[in-house]
């Protein structure tokens, strides 16, 4: 059987997310539904990151496993064809070998989080980026973001609700910086916990406030306490770039 990866990228907006739920549409269920309508199979794609509601992607890959064999432009193309006119495009299809594994395979991801400081409320933006009506200090952010770098546990950070069995990571690099009035906040680990980019760019966002130091920052890490996390930013802010393999 034929594996195809594919890399695709989503409007996170009107979905509950990556994986399939009973409660809504999902970009994994409306691909299921898009390879069985040019197929004729059943498939679940199998994805890279499970991202949340509201979560957009750049860059996401998925694998999937069908018993004819179609060339990858046609499958790229089918899938859009159905796809229309949900925020979703199949950007590559690829034939790999059956030991891939668009999860299990990765070595690194890579996440943006875009914040937009102005007075003015968002309105091209306003589903794209998280909108705060005071200026930051970029440059204070990425000063104390440095202190995440590394293997911790990463408990502070971490939604209650995750599945993970260990809260120790390693991540590889997070930066912030300043471009107009947008600010990037750019994260790479192998793996990430649930809601943690999110709840360490809500917490670097006090830091760009003035309100917490990178000493306050570091002490929360070290607490290991969900409690002592910062306000955990919105998801429409958060984008899945790349997926390194």
């Amino acid at each position: 059987m034929p594996r195809y990866k594919l890399t695709i990228e989503y409007d996170g907006t009107p979905f509950v997310g990556w994986q399939m739920q009973e409660n809504g549409v999902s970009v994994q269920g409306r691909l299921a539904e898009a390879i069985k309508a040019f197929s004729g199979e059943d498939a679940i794609p199998r994805g890279a990151g499970r991202t949340d509601a509201g979560v957009h992607a750049l860059g996401q890959v998925a694998h999937f496993d069908l018993a004819k064999e179609w060339s990858c432009d046609t499958v790229r193309d089918a899938l859009n064809a159905v796809l229309r006119p949900d925020p979703i495009s199949v950007l590559a299809c690829e034939t790999v070998g059956a030991d891939f594994d668009a999860r299990f395979s990765a070595k690194g991801r890579h996440y943006l989080y875009r914040i937009v400081d102005r007075r003015s409320p968002l309105a091209i933006e306003r589903m794209r980026a998280w909108g705060v009506f005071r200026p930051l200090d970029a440059k204070a952010m990425d000063a104390a973001a440095q202190v995440l770098i590394g293997h911790h546990d990463f408990t502070t950070f971490r939604s209650t609700e995750c599945q993970a069995e260990s809260p120790e990571k390693t991540l590889d690099t997070i930066t912030a910086s300043r471009h107009g009035e947008i600010i990037r906040v750019e994260a790479s680990a192998r793996s990430f916990l649930h809601n943690q980019v999110r709840s360490m760019v809500g917490s670097l966002k006090l830091v760009g406030e003035g309100k917490w130091t990178a000493l306050d920052l570091e002490e929360a890490l070290a607490a290991k306490d969900r409690a002592r996390c910062g306000p955990v930013a919105p998801a429409h802010g958060l984008y899945l770039v790349k997926v390194d393999y």
